[in-house]
């Protein structure tokens, strides 16, 4: 086989490949469970998705509380979907609290 449609043939394949997963991603096939979002600041809800399950207790995180947040895109204090739920109810991030990543994706809409 000549390079030219060697080069053709593993493009059609490619293509094969990612038509076949489109289906896959619109019936939400992304990375973990999906879900909603309100920004109290700004009154919008925006959906989301779970990126990562469980981080580390490592760096900043944002406080999500029953689906709801302060910041969101655009806002300063916002860290890009790093979040924590207070399990434990005690008002500080320690070991008995979940850290998860979950990226709040634009644009935002005035109802759920």
């Amino acid at each position: 086989m000549n390079p030219k449609r060697l080069v053709l043939f593993a493009i059609v394949v490619l293509a094969l490949v990612l038509v076949s997963a489109l289906p896959a991603f619109a019936a939400g096939g992304r990375a973990g469970t999906t879900g909603v979002v309100y920004v109290t600041s700004q009154g919008l809800y925006y959906d989301t998705f779970v990126a990562a399950d469980s981080l580390p207790m490592k760096g900043r995180f944002q406080l999500i509380e029953d689906g709801q947040t302060e910041f969101g895109p655009g806002d300063p204090g916002y860290l890009g979907g790093r979040w924590w739920v207070d399990v434990n109810n005690n008002g500080i991030q320690d070991e008995g609290d979940r850290f998860f990543l979950c990226p709040l994706l634009g644009p935002g809409r005035p109802t759920p």
